[in-house]
This record gives structure tokens, sequence and C-alpha cells, in this order.
């Protein structure tokens, strides 16, 4: 009985780490930038960042995946089903806005579109589809770097308002809220997901900030902190800082 049991629970465990990675059939269509990449306006508020990052192979959520920009940074392996003009890999793209239509999950860029053919001279067919049927998965990869960044954007304003751009959070796990750390009260204190992976908060606590950050992966959710302070006192608009966090 001991052994069925502990069976069981291993059965129970194991089941959404299973679901997690398989594969899932939607639809795919691509937008067109004149250099192929990505656009500095997605929803997820990466500017530039969002149309170089993964060599500009990203990509538009519907909103079902978007999750409310939870989904910002998520890696996707997408492969068309169509077999004569299809790779078996496919391409591997990064979520860096939200947008649907004709029935898809994903717009990816035309440079991620084209990857999805067999042969480089068949993409010309792929573009000429328009919209394709594909399989897709989220998977792990690794970009920028590696490292969770945090960049503190452009119209915060110390010491009353600081708003964080979250990056290079890992292809297979979401981050779901952010907090940031109040030495004299010994409290953690929410930041407001102000849109895509931006958080902000009024009046923030002064001094050095540690940041954590709760994550959820498959059915796994958990906070994550870095060992040091991640904001300086004095932090400014603009800077960039890499924290020693790295998720997968």
């Amino acid at each position: 009985m001991a052994f069925l049991k502990n069976t069981f629970l291993f059965i129970v465990l194991l089941l959404p780490s299973l679901c997690y990675s398989n594969n899932y059939v939607s639809r795919v269509s691509y937008y067109s930038t004149p250099d192929g990449m990505g656009t500095p306006s997605g929803a997820c508020g990466y500017g530039d960042y969002g149309k170089d990052v993964n060599s500009g192979d990203v990509c538009t959520a519907s909103k079902r995946l978007y999750k409310n920009g939870a989904a910002c940074g998520a890696c996707y392996q997408v492969r068309c089903k169509d077999k004569e003009l299809c790779s078996d890999e496919g391409t591997k793209v990064v979520v860096t806005d939200n947008g649907e239509g004709h029935g898809t999950d994903f717009i990816l860029s035309s440079r991620a579109y084209a990857k999805m053919a067999k042969q480089p001279n068949m993409a010309q067919h792929l573009f000429a589809k328009g919209v394709v049927e594909v399989e897709y998965r989220r998977v792990s990869c690794k970009y920028g770097g590696g490292k969770l960044m945090v960049k503190v954007q452009e119209h915060s304003k110390h010491p009353n308002y600081l708003a964080i751009l979250v990056m290079n959070q890992g292809g297979a796990t979401d981050i779901l809220s952010v907090e940031v750390y109040e030495e004299e009260t010994k409290e953690w204190i929410s930041m407001r997901r102000a849109y895509g992976a931006v958080f902000d908060l009024s009046n923030p606590p002064s001094g050095e900030l540690k940041v954590r950050f709760l994550t959820s992966a498959g059915a796994e959710t958990k906070w994550v902190e870095s060992d040091k302070a991640v904001i300086p006192a004095e932090w400014k608009a603009g800077i960039t800082i890499e924290t020693d966090i790295q998720l997968s």
C-alpha cells in the first residue's frame, strides 16, 4: 500500500510538467518590417530591445497566450505542418508584442516566418500562403546574455516614481509579479504591472532596493530574488542593471 501511495503521488506531480511540454496546433501569420526583424513599438514595452532580441526572431502572441504581459519574453518553437515546404526544426521565437488575426495564435516577424521553410528558396511559398497551420510548444531559450536584467524606464522620476522593464527572463518562465524590499519596515512592496513587461511604483522606498520576482514554469510557482540589491539608491532613468538571476 505504501508503494502504491507513493507511486500515485509521483504521477500526480509529474503530469503538469508533461502537459507543459506538449505540442499544440494553431495557425501563424507574419508581419513585415524593412529589415525583416521585430518592431520597437511592441506591447511588452521593450523598445529597440524588442526589435533585435533573439536576432529579430520575434512574434506577437494572442490574448490567450499573452496573459496580460506575463508571456513577454516567452520562447516558443513553431513549425508548420506542410512537410514538403517546412523543416522539422521550425523556428524559435520570443514574444515581444500582443496581437492576432485570421485565427492565429502568433504573428511572426518575416525573418522568423521564413525560417520555418525546409530550404531558404522555399520561404517564398510560405509567404505566398500568408497564413499556415503549425504545431508549437513552449521551450527554454537564452538570449541577451542569459542573466535577468532590469532597466529603469525613461519616464521614471527619482525619487517619486519608479518604473522598471524586465528583460532576458528566460524562455520557459513567466514573471507574474514583482516586489521591492523596504528595509525600514522589513516588508516586500508589490509593484503594479503597468503594461507588458513594465512594472511601476509611486513613492518607492529609499536606498538600495532588492527585487524579487514571482515566477511560473508549468505547474511550479515560486519567488526568485537576487543575492544583492538590484536597483542602486541613486537610480536614474535609462540605466540597465544585470542581476545574478538566470531563469530557464
